[in-house]
């Protein structure tokens, strides 16, 4: 690996991932990689209690000018299929997993990373932590489990409009949602902390049970339809347009 994720078992038992990737662990190809090699560490590690952290951004998401780039040169589909299949692959390995993964993220966790909070079986948050989809404004369809695994934990309803409205939600307002556990200042020691106290034979069988094949079955499914429609927009002059407003150019310029 080059760094951009590490992992290890620690004295506890509890196996910690961490993205130390740049521009705030922005889901690339190689990030992404390396997150699905610490999860194949993670399953073969035996530990039934993980940790996956970020540091001060848990992670912004794709990079928007990365896509930008590759579509300015017709490579957009290409590039799409070097990102979103490896996303999904991780928001279904974490639910999947036979051990018990919390999420402890700070700052952002827009976009598709929120795949990896929406996927989690706990998640501490520090008070500066936020989720927003991005979606809208930049004109990408939903990944990461936006519309896969998020309508299981909120409702269809409160999913779509989320989307629609394209809203920044705080660290509480997660909470209130239960898509947070708790709100802390030291999310990776709190987590740590949660995970130590869990009856954990108990906690896994509740996990087996909640997903069981049908229903992972079904999410790859909806992950798989969300590749698809990702693929299918992303090339699209609109969303050129859309990359390039949120990058703060002018649709001209960015295709000068």
């Amino acid at each position: 690996m080059s760094g951009l994720v590490s992992s290890e078992r620690g004295r506890d038992g509890i196996f910690r991932i961490v993205l130390n990737g740049p521009r705030a662990n922005a889901l690339e190809p190689g990030l992404l990689t390396e997150l699905l090699r610490a999860l194949d560490d993670l399953a073969a590690s035996g530990a039934r209690r993980a940790i996956l952290s970020g540091g001060r951004n848990f992670s912004t998401g794709g990079d928007v000018a990365r896509f930008l780039d590759a579509a300015e040169r017709d490579e957009a589909e290409d590039y799409a299929d070097r990102v979103v299949p490896l996303l999904q692959d991780c928001v279904a390995r974490i639910v999947a997993m036979p051990a018990l993964v919390a999420v402890a993220a700070r700052g952002a966790i827009t976009g598709g990373a929120a795949g990896l909070l929406f996927a989690s079986d706990i998640a501490v948050l520090s008070p500066d932590a936020f989720v927003q989809p991005y979606y809208a404004t930049v004109g990408f369809a939903p990944d990461g489990g936006w519309t896969a695994l998020l309508p299981g934990r909120i409702g269809l309803g409160a999913a779509q409009d989320w989307l629609h409205a394209d809203r920044r939600k705080t660290a509480e307002e997660l909470s209130a949602l239960r898509l947070a556990s708790e709100v802390h200042p030291e999310p990776e020691e709190r987590a740590a902390g949660l995970l130590s106290a869990l009856n954990i034979d108990s906690a896994l069988a509740a996990k087996r049970l909640l997903w069981d094949d049908p229903r992972q079955r079904a999410l790859r499914a909806r992950l798989d339809a969300e590749t698809a429609t990702f693929r299918a927009l992303i090339g699209q002059p609109a969303t050129r347009a859309g990359m390039a407003r949120f990058l703060g150019k002018t649709a001209d310029a960015a295709r000068v």
